[in-house]
């Protein structure tokens, strides 16, 4: 049997290729890797406002009286949820691995459409706070304006809270569909 050189031409190719290939894996690694990062720094940032307003909201509503108790009384409560929140996305962020192309670009498009309908949410705290300071001033309760004032307060944070983090994986979005025509030319 003999063995022309066009024998070693396809083995060759695909030898050649393993470099490209293996960066472009490489690369997907990073770019999901860094979607995780966005999402685990994210919660950070929600872990700490939250306890930041629990300590503080449960500290001076003790020292405090009608709408100002009811305002840090409403940041104590609402940001229990906040933290609950921020300890289970980032433990999730921390668990997930994802390893091709597709699972990566539909957990990119997931957290980007979490991060939208949560900014849609943030709208209604935000309007559910105008309503109780409304109805605070109407029936003349304090606890109305405080708890209000405290869920405009709420919401408005966490709408630029999401806005920002949803620029950020937008971006990462975008350069991950720039990495698959690199690869995948048209």
């Amino acid at each position: 049997m003999k063995i022309s050189p066009k024998d070693y031409i396809l083995p060759f190719l695909i030898l050649a290729s393993l470099p490209a290939g293996a960066q472009g894996l490489t690369d997907l690694e990073v770019i999901n890797q860094t979607r995780l990062d966005y999402n685990q720094q994210g919660m950070l940032i929600l872990g700490t406002w939250a306890v930041v307003n629990m300590v503080f909201g449960a500290l001076a509503s003790f020292r405090t009286r009608g709408q100002i108790q009811a305002f840090h009384q409403m940041n104590a409560y609402w940001n229990v949820v906040n933290l609950g929140i921020a300890v289970f996305g980032f433990w999730q962020a921390s668990q997930v691995v994802v390893l091709n192309f597709w699972e990566v670009v539909v957990a990119q498009q997931e957290i980007e459409k979490i991060l939208l309908a949560n900014a849609a949410l943030d709208f209604g705290y935000i309007a559910l706070g105008l309503y109780l300071i409304e109805k605070g001033r109407r029936t003349e309760k304090d606890k109305w304006l405080g708890f209000g004032k405290s869920i405009v307060l709420q919401g408005a944070f966490l709408l630029l809270f999401d806005a920002i983090l949803y620029g950020f994986q937008q971006q990462l979005g975008i350069e991950l569909l720039d990495w698959a025509e690199l690869i995948w030319p048209k």
